[in-house]
């Protein structure tokens, strides 16, 4: 028998596989009360990455504060990589952007 089952499993999955490329296309409206569900998603990745972006600057800045403070002296060269690491995720989110706008256009 344990020779048969994974035979079993294969023949079983094949055969529901096959059903479901029967079916017909599904039709997207958005006549009524349908949901935009491009929309939607949009809304979740400019969320998400908004709230990324803001939690990174944060840290970053804080993280900015706390090296000049230990180290006046090299204050310059972190406050420039503070800049450029800001500018790095500030880009990410207007990334994140360009892709919902896509992702709204679905």
């Amino acid at each position: 028998m344990s020779k048969f089952k994974p035979v079993l499993i294969a023949l079983l999955l094949v055969l529901t596989a096959s059903a479901v490329f029967a079916q017909e296309a599904a039709t997207t409206t958005t006549a009524g009360n349908g949901v935009r569900w491009g929309a939607l998603a949009a809304a979740f990745v400019l969320g998400i990455a908004a709230a990324a972006g803001a939690i990174g600057q944060s840290r970053a800045i804080a993280a900015a504060c706390d090296g000049i403070a230990r180290n006046p002296g090299a204050a310059g060269a972190i406050r420039l990589a503070m800049i450029i690491g800001l500018a790095l995720i500030e880009s990410l989110v207007i990334y994140a952007l360009l892709i919902a706008f896509f992702v709204y256009q679905l």
